[in-house]
């Protein structure tokens, strides 16, 4: 028995036993959870998402860095003639020319692309106010010179008025065809029937403003009368050598009534 616990105290303890001395004598407990292990770990890589520098992420363009985009030198320049590099009497054309190569050199400078933007927009809009003012000052001269004019004079334009643009394209486009129709079949037959639909169409125009018929068909067919008078007047005073040989007096008269048949049912009241 003694020689039993002898070597018993002189075999070597297990691992386990050394392990649950040793947080014995540090003054652990056996029965708490084993530490984590520390693994060394190399220091981190950090990179700021900003690119400005130490003033980044402030806010506006402290967020970001416009170090490898071209800035347009002139960007802070007030005046936008001398911004974009224009005459202050230069085309319209050429303003945009200017405008469009410098938007191209200097793409992504948002406040170069800003200001370049805004010079052209403020000649754009200075150029149209100038040529609304100019023609606001012409209607307000030709409206003064007619209040200054003789009583005559003034009852004479009452009898006339301007239309719209596009009604004036559209009966002068009409006519023409008219007067193209009777050149082409000249060598045919005369602009009779070229001159009877053109006397309808001007007792038509002038009936939609008049609204009234037989005043309507009393003017289209004085104007006829009065533009064949006038052309047969005319015609023969034009030098020979300028009238084609195959238009006759007959044609040439018609071409002069077309052209007052487009001026009364256009421009009479």
């Amino acid at each position: 028995m003694q020689a039993t616990a002898a070597l018993f105290l002189v075999r070597p303890l297990p691992r386990s036993h050394y392990r649950c001395l040793h947080g014995l004598r540090g003054g652990v407990s056996p029965l708490a959870p084993p530490r984590r292990r520390l693994v060394a770990r190399g220091p981190r890589c950090s990179m700021s998402l900003s690119i400005g520098g130490a003033g980044a992420g402030a806010g506006g363009d402290r967020g970001f860095s416009y170090e490898h985009i071209p800035v347009f030198p002139r960007y802070r320049i007030r005046d936008p003639y001398k911004l974009l590099g224009v005459d202050r009497d230069a085309a319209e054309e050429e303003i945009r020319s200017a405008r469009n190569f410098l938007i191209q050199q200097y793409a992504g400078h948002e406040p170069s692309e800003e200001a370049i933007e805004g010079a052209y927009e403020k000649i754009i809009m200075k150029s149209y106010q100038q040529r609304k003012k100019t023609k606001i000052n012409l209607k307000t001269k030709l409206k003064k010179r007619v209040e200054e004019s003789p009583s005559w004079v003034k009852a004479l334009l009452g009898y006339f008025e301007v239309p719209q643009m596009d009604i004036i394209s559209r009966r002068l486009f009409f006519f023409a065809f008219i007067a193209g129709w009777s050149i082409a079949t000249s060598a045919e037959n005369g602009p009779a029937f070229q001159l009877a639909i053109s006397l309808f169409s001007c007792i038509y125009f002038l009936n939609d403003k008049m609204k009234n018929l037989m005043r309507a068909s009393t003017t289209g067919f004085g104007v006829l009368v009065g533009g064949w008078i006038i052309g047969s007047l005319l015609v023969p005073l034009i030098p020979t050598f300028i009238i084609p040989p195959s238009w006759s007096l007959e044609l040439l008269t018609s071409l002069v009534a077309y052209v007052f048949l487009f001026l009364g049912c256009t421009f009479l009241k």
